[in-house]
């Protein structure tokens, strides 16, 4: 008998429970207020707050973007670069976020970073560029070019050489600037490879950047 009775009561509480999960389930779908004992809760009213990374929110906007050059051949006396650059007419301000120097077996490397400065050799301009963030219909084109120069001899011209780092093969070389690195129409960020402890070595490496464009 007591066994009924239970099976019984365990019945009604599942029926009591499905009811009330139905029953809250149509109150936020039709967004009625949900008395909850102490508070009146109404759904339609509620806001979020959310913290979003900002190369998120770039993305989001359609203005973060990606793209690398790769295969750049130097050693034997010759330097190898590659380098974002804002033009004069682009009316926005180029934001480096991350920058990475692979793909380098061969030899022991240094690379330098030059601020506003005019690379030797013949630029050109690479074509491995997208936005970060594809749903957007037609896809957002950067104003700042991705552009490479390989065995080049020499050093950029002008500008500012603002820090060296030295790698060793096989290692990813990597910084996430967060946006801090800010170059107004005109100026340009440029990472050039050299292998001076071996310079009779040939060796090649790939170079890559992310960054946002903000208008001005």
């Amino acid at each position: 008998m007591n066994n009924y009775l239970n099976g019984k009561n365990q019945k009604s509480n599942d029926i009591y429970n499905s009811n009330m999960f139905y029953s809250r389930n149509s109150r936020l779908l039709n967004n009625i207020p949900e008395n909850t004992g102490n508070t009146v809760i109404s759904h339609k009213e509620m806001q979020y707050a959310v913290d979003v990374p900002i190369n998120l929110a770039k993305s989001l906007e359609g203005k973060y973007f990606l793209g690398y050059a790769d295969y750049l051949p130097f050693g034997e006396g010759t330097n190898t670069w590659a380098r974002l650059y804002n033009p004069e007419n682009s009316s926005v301000n180029l934001h480096v976020t991350v920058w990475t120097v692979s793909d380098i077996s061969q030899t022991s490397y240094t690379a330098q970073m030059w601020f506003n400065s005019t690379p030797p050799g013949l630029a050109q301009e690479s074509s491995n560029v997208t936005p970060a963030n594809t749903a957007i219909v037609p896809l957002p084109a950067p104003q700042v070019k991705l552009q490479y120069g390989s065995s080049v001899r020499g050093l950029p011209l002008g500008g500012v050489l603002a820090f060296i780092r030295r790698g060793q093969p096989g290692v990813t070389m990597l910084d996430d600037e967060q946006g801090k690195f800010i170059f107004p129409p005109g100026g340009s960020f440029m990472i050039m490879l050299s292998n001076p402890q071996t310079p009779a070595r040939l060796a090649s490496g790939s170079i890559a950047f992310g960054w946002w464009e903000e208008p001005i």
